[in-house]
């Protein structure tokens, strides 16, 4: 289990030492449940607000939800919000009475400086197929996409390397960056975040999961 006290030069190694085990390959198993995961909070406070929703797949059908709230010890760095984040998110995850085959979160996969966003690092800590699916790009260039539906790649500027895709979701909206996890494949990321959209900028998953943790912070549901 990783430590998440340490210094950002500390995490900032760890990205580089976890990359290497992150495996961008196709499921091989069926896909029976898929949950979302998103976290809330002020950029600078410390109040974190975690969510989990776990859906049946491909019908998207609600089954159970898990929420957890906790301080984040882990300053405010972009590029290291993992490190910020998944503590909370692993005590929702815990909560829930059954394992999901696929987790999409609220961040990136592999379109991330180091290959390590917090999708990526979810999925190792997890040993839990990941795909990032994220509302701003943080590395990597493509090819806006502009007909609702359509995606273009977006590549490593450095080494032309596959990082995932640009999807355009909805109408008027810009699109998402959509990059694999861990242990599920670029264009398997995009085939999923596809079959999950139901008319909103959002998939199901994450669009659900955003909702929960905003109701939680609230304090209307617990």
């Amino acid at each position: 289990m990783q430590d998440w006290d340490i210094s950002v030069k500390e995490a900032i190694a760890k990205q580089k030492e976890l990359r290497t085990l992150v495996r961008t390959v196709p499921l091989r198993k069926p896909i029976t449940t898929v949950a979302g995961a998103d976290v809330s909070l002020e950029r600078f406070g410390t109040e974190l607000y975690a969510g989990i929703v776990l859906l049946s797949y491909p019908s998207l059908e609600q089954l159970d939800y898990a929420v957890a709230k906790t301080d984040a010890a882990f300053p405010y760095v972009p590029g290291l919000l993992s490190f910020r984040e998944i503590p909370g998110l692993l005590l929702a995850l815990f909560k829930l009475a059954h394992k999901p085959d696929l987790i999409v979160v609220d961040g990136q996969g592999i379109a991330h400086p180091r290959r390590l966003g917090i999708a990526a690092h979810l999925g190792l800590e997890t040993d839990i197929a990941t795909i990032g699916c994220a509302k701003s790009k943080l590395y990597g260039e493509f090819e806006v996409p502009h007909a609702l539906g359509d995606a273009t790649p977006i590549k490593d500027p450095k080494s032309g390397e596959l990082l995932g895709y640009a999807l355009k979701s909805k109408e008027r909206s810009n699109p998402l960056i959509i990059s694999p996890g861990n242990a599920i494949s670029a264009d398997q990321s995009l085939e999923v975040v596809r079959s999950c959209l139901r008319g909103y900028r959002l998939p199901e998953p994450t669009r659900l999961a955003h909702m929960l943790v905003n109701e939680f912070r609230k304090g209307t549901i617990g």
